[in-house]
């Protein structure tokens, strides 16, 4: 089986962010679509390590704002490689405001946002599904969302030459081109970078 199958997969990519306490936060995530029209409702898939999906599952609302072409690396730097528990980030962020329900949503580097309230969540095993009605979106630009495929050949930067030596086993971080130098990897490895599982990671003999 190759699971490099599941990269052909199409999707976009959201910055999803909910508020609790007066902290903002937010996540990546790259599941997001609308289920029914009447009533306008979508679905998010929310990986139950980040901090965001706690906040949504206590506080019933979030936002997305769907990222598009125009975006940085450093965005998903800030949203996608680190944790809210730990970490503030907003701090010094340029280019976002807050919705009418109170939370923020990015505006640089995102094409619209949507604004939702949790009607009913469903566990699917590392994620939560949650289903929610719409109640309230703006469009901010013109420029086309963003695929995962896009993000791949035009935002994440490719990875840097190797500095292991000829012959040895290294195993590369798929996500972020991160490099671990051994003939295995721990199967709870976290990628010390983008906080991503071993799975994540393919094996490169030098």
């Amino acid at each position: 089986m190759n699971k490099k199958a599941m990269y052909n997969l199409t999707y976009g990519l959201f910055v999803l962010t909910a508020q609790k306490d007066g902290k903002d936060n937010g996540c990546i995530i790259n599941t997001a679509g609308q289920v029914t029209s009447e009533p306008n409702r979508i679905s998010i898939a929310v990986n139950k390590s980040n901090y965001t999906h706690d906040i949504i599952r206590e506080t019933k609302t979030f936002n997305i704002s769907i990222i598009s072409e125009a975006a940085s690396f450093e965005l998903f730097k800030r949203f996608g490689f680190q944790s809210g528990r730990d970490t503030d980030k907003f701090e010094d962020l340029e280019g976002w405001g807050r919705a009418e329900n109170g939370i923020s949503y990015i505006a640089l580097g995102t094409n619209a946002y949507i604004s939702a309230k949790v009607v009913s969540e469903q566990d699917l095993g590392s994620h939560t599904l949650f289903i929610a009605e719409v109640t309230d979106m703006e469009v901010l630009s013109s420029v086309p969302s963003a695929t995962y495929a896009y993000y791949q050949e035009n935002i994440k930067p490719k990875p840097q030459k190797s500095t292991s030596p000829e012959g040895k086993t290294v195993w590369r971080c798929t996500v972020c081109g991160y490099e671990y130098e051994g003939e295995e990897l721990p199967k709870d490895f976290i990628c010390p970078l983008c906080k991503h599982p071993a799975s994540d990671f393919e094996k490169i003999v030098k």
